[in-house]
């Protein structure tokens, strides 16, 4: 059986927008990309003195289960160079399950939907480009409505494109 499952992509070192389109791509060995967003810079939150990050969101369909898909994830960003040396610091790849369908996950290794999700405008503003009627199956509200609901805070904007007039990823529609 098939899941949809929404993933938040950050990179704030080394070259940002490279690390995300190379995590993308190896995304596909775990399932079908259906859609990315833009690419958003954002400023740091929690520990806030190290570069901005560059984010989006990913719609993955794929068969794993979320223990499954969870290890996927942390093999790709130890692949990519991943150390993990400062709680919330620096990273080359940051990839995180926001939600798995409709699915609740509370384990000590592995919570969806993501427990901060919610408060964070640099994952709701991406995410609400490619899933805005995505429901948070706890909360019972749609990712439109997550993001109206935060306060005003945290800088997000939409990256300039580059010269081809994107940033390589190519827009995938359902």
């Amino acid at each position: 059986m098939s899941h949809l499952v929404y993933l938040s992509l950050g990179s704030n070192i080394g070259d940002r927008e490279t690390d995300l389109r190379e995590a993308i791509q190896r995304l596909e060995s775990e399932g079908t990309v259906r859609s990315v967003s833009s690419v958003y810079e954002t400023e740091p939150v929690e520990f806030t003195d190290q570069p901005q990050f560059l984010n989006c969101a990913v719609a993955l369909e794929t068969s794993s289960t979320p223990e499954q898909l969870m290890l996927q994830l942390l093999t790709i960003e130890q692949a990519m160079g991943r150390q993990r040396i400062q709680k919330k610091g620096p990273r080359t790849i940051d990839l995180d399950i926001l939600l798995f369908g409709d699915e609740v996950v509370d384990t000590p290794g592995l919570t969806i939907p993501h427990p901060a999700m919610q408060h964070r405008r640099f994952v709701l503003e991406p995410l609400a480009e490619i899933a805005p009627d995505a429901i948070h199956p706890v909360l019972k509200k749609t990712v439109r409505r997550l993001l109206e609901e935060l306060p005003p805070g945290q800088q997000v904007h939409r990256a300039p494109e580059n010269s081809h007039g994107s940033h390589g990823f190519s827009r995938i529609k359902k």
